[in-house]
């Protein structure tokens, strides 16, 4: 039973970093810090929140670079 408790703490915390992860487009601009607004999924989400104003959509550096074990 206490492993069972132990393994549904550990995914509990698990299941925000992947969903950090999973957003591919970051909104970036000038009001905005490294690497920027990063919870968009797809391009054209960020394209229409970057519209009207002086922000650019780029990929997510964690997306983006490759992982290393």
């Amino acid at each position: 039973m206490l492993t069972l408790l132990t393994a549904a703490v550990f995914l509990a915390f698990l299941e925000p970093v992947r969903a950090v992860e999973a957003d591919r487009y970051c909104l970036r601009g000038r009001n905005w810090g490294f690497p920027g607004n990063c919870q968009f999924a797809t391009r054209p989400q960020c394209l229409a929140a970057a519209s009207g104003t002086n922000a650019y959509c780029g990929i997510n550096p964690r997306y983006a670079a490759p992982r290393r074990r």
